[in-house]
């Protein structure tokens, strides 16, 4: 988990110094790179945290419906919840590209 922090802050470091350079080129300022970090992290953590609570979801529902097979339904119901979340991370990132 430690590993996987380090790399994010890397990431989003790396995009602010891409921003920063950006800006001294004067087509759009540090403003519409952050604003395209916003982006990407809406949709990417969106994402990060679906995929994790999926994959508990998944092995939960698999065994449920194992042992009760009329359970299959509430699985796919529960299964699908997350996905909310990748939906609401892409309108923010649409909503943000109306200001790039």
């Amino acid at each position: 988990m430690k590993k996987a922090l380090i790399a994010l802050g890397m990431l989003v470091f790396g995009a602010l110094a891409m921003a920063a350079e950006n800006a001294a080129g004067g087509d759009g300022g540090i403003g519409r790179g952050l604003v395209a970090v916003g982006m990407a992290l809406a949709v990417g953590l969106g994402a990060l945290g679906t995929g994790w609570a999926q994959s508990r979801i998944g092995s939960a529902a698999v065994g449920a419906v194992a042992e009760k097979p009329g359970m299959f339904g509430t699985a796919i119901i529960f299964l699908l919840l997350p996905e909310t979340l990748v939906i609401f991370g892409i309108v923010i990132s649409f909503l943000l590209l109306g200001k790039l």
